[in-house]
């Protein structure tokens, strides 16, 4: 029992002392709390005085601020007070302005009234001259006839005579060409023998005197003198020659180029008489349909029962005819007055262009997936002949058109609109025009009089679609090809130009815009984990870096599935599409492999992770898009893709250069393998780049490959900026349309000379 009182007693001071250890822990904290309590309390104070000094100047700013904002006031009132009274100067100047355009419409109107009674009069006797004219049309329409059988009689020997003047003046030409040729010909070989001559000539003098001034101690013999002198004599008589056959070349040379003049002249005179003939046989074809109109309408007046209707309209057709009869036969007689005569049909011809290049330059939509704008230029062209034609204005006012409309170069909307609407005319020219050249063109020429210089030179009134052969392109055999001009052929290298233009200028303003967004995608965004809090877990910090890299890279998406979107609405054709975003993602692979190759800090296994995960984010963008529009693009970044897998391989160290050469990396070169492993360093995840050994056989090929000079030292990319496709690939590549259901735009729809476009249901 003692024991064990006395083991308790020991236990007991044991608990006391070390309760009393604990009771000086517990002052010693007490001390330290309270110290820890005054000091919180002096900064308390200090940031109380602190505050107070931040709240004495804020209310000086408050004050400061206050006193500019009362000085504006003023100013903002007196400018009011300016403002209203200019307004109010500007109202009574409007009110005079508008009680002077009142006087002006009053006068005009009674202008208008003066210049009706006018009118009434003049009609009146322009109704009596209609009914003397055509008492006398019947009398003279016998004498008409017998005028065109003349006429055409003599415009027939005529014809025939120049014909035969054209084929002997051809003959005369190639006769003189041929007399030249052989002249010049003759005088070539002449000069050529006697400069060989000469040449000899020269080479025998030469040695001549060589001789002589090898002997000195011999005195010279009066022969070698008498030789050389006859030598001396003999060589300026050739250096005259060969000059009088070096000036009878030139002359020759002269008298052939202005004989090549005459016959250019001639070629001209021989156009314009065919022209002028030209000129006569239109001005028959259209006496004769006159006077085809003039019997018809003499059979309906003749007819019994006849309306005063028929007659009133027989009396104006007759009046018209008449009077283009008359034109017609003077000119026969002078081609100068026909120019006057159809100045009144280009005239027209002209307004019609003015139209429709204003209404081009509005935006006219699309109607079923084609540009409405391209379709109506196109049926315009085919139905007003201008492929056929060797000088109009109708291509240049077109292309001037398209010009200005894509001066805002900015604007992807307005240049996707014109890019669908120039490769679609681009495609209906390819498909109408033949090559370029000359053959047939004298046939086509000839073929060019009657009908359908009146389709042409005349206003477009009445045109039927259906007559225009091809207004579907639905198959090669509907459709007529054309042998073009050279306006026609001109227009198309213009298209072709804004084509490329247009697509140069999408493709360009995409790069500007992402061009910023790379910089931040080649390398992950920090995040401080000190503005997190204490408890947060090491995955909060990894999902907001995730989403930070989601923000980059998704602003690259959106900007590429915009331009997607706003391609698509506009009807541009996919090739295009596919082209624009291939060489796309080819300027996104080069900028972020050749940055990756020139910062060291991206060179590790964690930004390999981050530009892995922003390039799945591009692979599913191309998924989403299809292989319709995306086409290749994903393969464009095979450089990065390839880098970046070797970045994030753990089993670097064992690989052999032949392994990741052909197997991980086969687009990259030894130096770009080379730099990326150099500088990679390891950043936390116990990954190491390749072993010394493969390092040392890299610098071995880079040595072998520096003493080529095929090899280049540059391990850099480069942007190919250039055109991926030519015409051909682009008309290949688009599928056949049809044009002849398109609906005109109103204000086309409203003019009657366009009234060959509407669809031919209508019809």
């Amino acid at each position: 029992m003692k024991e064990a009182n006395e083991i308790k007693d020991r236990e007991i001071v044991k608990l006391e002392n070390s309760l009393q250890a604990l009771q000086n822990k517990v002052d010693e904290t007490n001390e330290l709390f309270l110290k820890e309590c005054d000091s919180a309390q002096k900064a308390i104070e200090e940031a109380k005085v602190a505050k107070d000094q931040e709240i004495l100047k804020l209310q000086n700013s408050l004050q400061v601020m206050q006193n500019k904002f009362d000085e504006t006031n003023e100013v903002l009132s007196k400018e009011r007070d300016s403002t209203q009274k200019a307004i109010e100067e500007a109202k009574e100047a409007k009110d005079q302005e508008i009680l002077k355009l009142q006087n002006k419409v009053n006068e005009t109107n009674d202008l208008l009234s003066k210049e009706r009674v006018s009118t009434e009069k003049a009609i009146e006797e322009a109704n009596k001259a209609k009914d003397f004219e055509i008492q006398k049309l019947q009398s003279s329409l016998q004498t008409m006839q017998s005028k065109f059988a003349e006429t055409n009689a003599l415009l027939l020997k005529e014809s025939e005579s120049l014909q035969k003047a054209i084929e002997e003046a051809k003959e005369v030409k190639d006769k003189e060409i041929q007399k030249l040729q052989n002249s010049l010909q003759e005088s070539q070989s002449k000069l050529d023998e006697t400069n060989a001559l000469l040449i000899k000539e020269r080479e025998s003098s030469k040695k001549a005197i060589e001789e002589a001034s090898i002997v000195k101690e011999i005195p010279v013999r009066v022969e070698d003198t008498e030789k050389i002198s006859s030598l001396t004599t003999e060589v300026k008589n050739l250096k005259a020659l060969s000059e009088w056959e070096r000036q009878r070349a030139d002359e020759s040379e002269k008298k052939f180029s202005e004989a090549l003049e005459s016959s250019e002249d001639r070629r001209r005179k021989l156009e314009e008489t065919e022209r002028r003939v030209f000129q006569l046989q239109e001005s028959l074809d259209r006496l004769e349909d006159k006077l085809a109109d003039i019997e018809s309408q003499n059979q309906v007046l003749h007819q019994p029962g006849s309306s005063k209707l028929h007659k009133n309209k027989f009396e104006e057709g007759h009046s018209r005819s008449i009077k283009d009869i008359h034109s017609s036969s003077t000119h026969s007689r002078n081609a100068s007055d026909s120019d006057e005569r159809l100045k009144k049909p280009l005239d027209e011809k002209q307004e019609y262009q003015d139209l429709l290049t204003r209404c081009i330059a509005q935006r006219l939509g699309f109607s079923r997936g084609r540009p409405v704008a391209a379709c109506i230029i196109y049926k315009c062209l085919r139905k007003w002949r201008s492929f056929e034609v060797e000088k109009t204005s109708i291509f240049d006012r077109i292309t001037q058109a398209i010009g200005r409309a894509i001066e805002t170069q900015d604007n992807s909307d307005i240049l996707a609109y014109w890019l669908s609407n120039t490769s679609t005319l681009l495609l209906l020219l390819q498909r109408t025009l033949k090559g370029s050249g000359l053959a047939g063109d004298s046939h086509h020429r000839r073929s060019r009089s009657g009908k359908r210089t009146q389709s042409f030179r005349g206003s477009p009134h009445g045109v039927n679609v259906s007559s225009m052969d091809g207004d579907s392109l639905s198959g090669s055999d509907s459709f007529r090809l054309f042998e073009p001009k050279y306006p026609a052929s001109l227009f198309k290298q213009q298209l072709t130009a804004y084509v490329e233009k247009t697509y140069g200028l999408i493709r360009d303003n995409l790069k500007r815009e992402i061009s910023p967004l790379l910089g931040l995608c080649i390398q992950a965004p920090r995040i401080s984990r000190s503005s997190l809090p204490k408890g947060t877990a090491r995955s909060f910090a990894n999902a907001a870096s995730h989403e930070l890299l989601l923000a980059q890279w998704q602003g690259i998406v959106t900007k590429v599935g915009c331009l997607l979107n706003t391609l698509k609405a506009n009807y541009v054709p996919p090739f295009l599409i596919r082209q624009v975003f291939t060489q796309i993602f080819a300027f996104i692979n080069v900028q972020l492999f050749n940055s990756l190759l020139l910062r060291r800090e991206c060179c590790s296994y964690s930004n390999g992770e981050y530009v892995r995960s922003g390039l799945a984010i591009l692979e599913h963008w191309c998924y989403t898009a299809t292989e319709e529009y995306a086409g290749s693009a994903w393969d464009e970044l095979k450089h990065i893709r390839q880098a970046i897998a070797f970045l994030v391989t753990y089993q670097k160290p064992k690989l052999k250069l032949i392994e990741i050469s052909r197997e991980l990396c086969p687009m990259l070169s030894v130096q770009q393998l080379y730099r990326i492993s150099t500088m990679y360093w390891e950043d936390g995840h116990g990954t190491h780049s390749l072993s010394p050994e493969v390092i040392s056989n890299m610098r071995i090929l880079m040595t072998q490959d520096s003493t080529n000079a095929i090899a280049s030292n540059s391990f850099l990319l480069d942007d190919d900026s250039s055109l991926p496709f030519s015409t051909d690939d682009l008309t290949r590549s688009m599928d056949t349309i049809s044009i002849s259901d398109i609906d005109p735009p109103p204000l086309l729809r409203e003019s009657s000379g366009f009234g060959f476009l509407a669809p031919r249901s209508n019809y």
